[in-house]
């Protein structure tokens, strides 16, 4: 903080006054894109002091979008808020999406379809191989029975965009009106939600007088990264903003995320144009591949629960933390006063993994 009623976003002396118009700028962009109300918003940014202790580096904060409230929460109710809007208007009665076997987004969007009164197809893709019980049936496949959704496997490497363009025109003879949402909810109109989330948590550090130096959070199929660029980009903020990969290399994943940031800010229309060095991605803790579980995660969600009392799942934020914690310890963040974790939800991944965490029985 500067003077009296300025804050500083890291790196930019600029007026609080100047941060909101910019805030109420972009929230009056995003008004022109159908949305329905599916979240409990905004979420909560608090301090994670016991963690900021324990690692002795800065402070560390916490988006929590675990927080969101549609089932059990997480980041892609966000995203659903506008694709779902999108799907209503165009006369959509059913939905159609995949994911991987413990996929949150799948989860979520069965229970945006319940809410809306949608039918919802899902289709799971077995990427790790995994025969055991709970991992095929419990935890986020659970919770996609429970809310009604049909739910397939296929196996992994399969072309899932084909597959449900399949199951869309079998519903369509059957006179259905499907909508399909890609995974993650990840395109332009889904990255919509993290364009308003970078607004939503600029907001809220200006009303605190909070200068963030760094968003941190777990990267996947890329829309929720493209949209927190993309919202910083429209912003003017030199946020540093850093994914934690889950899944691909580098390369691939900074290439996926640019792509979808720069159709994004077309989509917006407004000519915003996305600065490819605004891409980062550290992919060094994905392990032996997308959904198996390293030393590291389970150590992260171990620290996290006995430290800040949260829950973190095993696929993403749980190696998006291995990373946050690994990084400060090599000297990463350096120099750096508030770093924020956005937790993207999925606890209820954790009941697909009960055995990874060598826990004790009863005394």
């Amino acid at each position: 903080m500067d003077d009296i009623g300025q804050t500083v976003v890291r790196g930019e002396n600029r007026s609080a006054a100047l941060t909101q118009s910019l805030c109420k700028e972009l929230s009056i962009e995003l008004a022109r894109f159908p949305r329905v109300r599916l979240g409990h918003l905004p979420t909560p940014l608090e301090p994670m002091d016991r963690l900021s202790e324990a690692l002795g580096g800065p402070r560390f904060w916490v988006k929590r979008d675990d927080c969101t409230g549609l089932s059990s929460g997480g980041n892609k109710t966000r995203k659903l808020e506008f694709l779902i809007a999108d799907a209503v208007q165009s006369g959509a009665d059913t939905i159609i999406t995949q994911g991987a076997t413990q996929s949150n987004h799948a989860r979520q969007t069965a229970a945006a379809a319940a809410k809306m009164g949608m039918a919802c197809h899902i289709l799971l893709e077995d990427r790790t191989g995994s025969n055991a019980e709970n991992y095929n049936l419990n935890g986020n496949v659970l919770l996609d029975r429970l809310h009604g959704a049909p739910v397939s496997k296929r196996p992994g490497g399969a072309d899932m965009n084909a597959e449900m363009e399949t199951l869309a025109a079998s519903l369509r003879q059957s006179g259905k009106t499907p909508y399909i949402i890609p995974g993650g909810g990840s395109n332009p109109t889904g990255a919509l939600g993290y364009v308003n989330c970078a607004r939503e948590l600029v907001e809220q550090a200006t009303d605190i007088g909070l200068g963030i130096d760094a968003l941190v959070h777990a990267t996947g199929s890329s829309g929720t990264q493209a949209g927190l660029v993309t919202g910083l980009a429209a912003l003017q903020s030199d946020i540093h903003l850093l994914g934690i990969g889950v899944r691909a290399p580098r390369d691939k994943q900074e290439g996926m995320v640019f792509d979808l940031a720069a159709k994004t800010a077309d989509f917006m229309g407004t000519g915003l144009q996305i600065d490819r060095d605004s891409v980062r991605a550290n992919c060094d803790y994905v392990g032996p591949g997308y959904g198996l579980p390293t030393e590291g995660m389970v150590k992260a969600i171990k620290l996290l629960a006995r430290t800040e009392g949260l829950l973190f799942d095993p696929v993403y934020s749980g190696k998006g933390l291995d990373g946050l914690i690994d990084l400060t310890r090599k000297g990463y963040f350096d120099g750096m006063e508030n770093v924020v974790f956005l937790h993207t939800g999925g606890s209820a991944g954790l009941f697909g993994y009960p055995d990874i965490f060598d826990l004790p029985g009863y005394e």
